[in-house]
């Protein structure tokens, strides 16, 4: 088979090429040769999280893999058969464990036998999709499709030293179904989690309440947002101390709309919850199903399910037209965008209808 040639510098130009490249090679057995990788990051080349995300990879489609190392800008990936079974995952720093399983869920989906894997390191990240927005917006979304898995989050990870574990087990499939998502229709509910690890509890409180006081300010009754202000005696306590909050929307026609902020040093509880119910009627006040985050981690399912695929996004991103862009480049997927850049848009997907042979389910 031919190896495709992937430029890490084009559209995005960060981890996400990298990660969506590796996956969509495990998946359909293409080697590839990926350079100029994060080339618009600084510093440019492979960090801790993406190399683990390619060695995972490596272990789950049986690849090999050369030019891995930290700071490396070329590497080559030639996969084997996805092959299934358990594996654990240190990432080693604070580096998001989200973006991790992000690049092992569709090759998990596709292997002969059930897999699971456990991941070592940030659970709750700036840049990147908290474990709960897996949870509660991506997985949804995905099991419409047929997918079949869980994420467990056993212990939460804050910068710098991370170890929190995430673990995760994904059932094979033969195929899966084309998305439909276009209508948001009526919100029936919003909920949330404020948490945090290693700080007085009226932390949580604030940021609670300020989210819900924006949020029923805009109209919003039913606001329900869960308080978790963990210390060190218990088991899903962070190593250093963190905190944030993550709401979700939830709509009698089944749209999970979610927004999530973090806290840092010097920032006031206050702003932490603001910042993630104003993201949240913002996404809401487009009436679109689909937030801006979840499109383009749909990208890659819509890419290989078995026929047409229309989601409509609050915004079209740049990291969901560099799924696209290489969606169609590594199988062949054809897309149709109805919309722009950074507004509201539709997006088409024939997919390629690639049939999991491994199994017989």
């Amino acid at each position: 088979m031919d190896r495709i040639e992937i430029d890490g510098s084009v559209l995005e130009g960060g981890g996400q090429i990298l990660r969506v490249s590796v996956a969509l090679s495990a998946v359909t057995g293409k080697p590839i040769r990926i350079y100029n990788i994060r080339a618009k990051r600084s510093p440019p080349g492979l960090r801790a999280q993406h190399m683990n995300a390619v060695r995972a990879l490596a272990q789950l489609a049986d690849a090999e893999v050369a030019g891995l190392g930290i700071g490396s800008k070329e590497i080559e990936f030639n996969p084997g058969p996805l092959k299934g079974g358990s594996f654990k995952i240190d990432v080693g720093t604070a580096g998001s464990t989200s973006l991790v399983l992000q690049a092992l869920m569709p090759a998990m989906s596709f292997s002969h036998s059930k897999t699971f894997v456990e991941i070592t390191g940030g659970t709750n990240n700036p840049m990147a999709p908290a474990v709960e927005y897996l949870q509660e917006v991506l997985l949804p979304a995905i099991s419409k499709m047929r997918y079949k898995g869980s994420i467990e989050l056993l212990r939460r990870g804050f910068y710098p030293r991370g170890q929190g574990i995430v673990r995760a087990a994904v059932e094979p499939i033969k195929t899966l179904k084309p998305l439909i998502i276009e209508r948001l229709g009526e919100v029936k509910e919003i909920k949330g989690l404020s948490y945090s690890s290693r700080l007085p509890a009226h932390i949580v409180e604030r940021m609670a309440r300020s989210a819900e006081r924006i949020i029923t300010g805009a109209g919003y009754k039913k606001v329900e947002i869960e308080l978790e202000a963990l210390q060190a005696s218990q088991g899903r306590c962070a190593a250093d101390p963190g905190c944030g909050i993550i709401l979700f929307a939830k709509s009698k026609e089944g749209a999970i709309i979610g927004a999530d902020s973090l806290g840092e040093l010097g920032k006031p509880a206050e702003k932490v919850g603001t910042e993630a119910a104003e993201e949240l009627l913002r996404q809401l006040r487009s009436g679109a199903p689909v937030d801006k985050h979840l499109a383009d981690q749909l990208i890659v399912y819509m890419s290989l399910a078995d026929g047409r695929s229309t989601i409509r996004t609050s915004e079209l991103t740049l990291h969901a037209l560099t799924c696209i862009h290489l969606s169609e480049k590594m199988v062949g997927a054809r897309f149709k965008v109805e919309g722009k850049e950074g507004a509201s848009s539709t997006v088409i997907c024939d997919g390629i209808g690639l049939e999991n042979i491994l199994v017989n389910v």
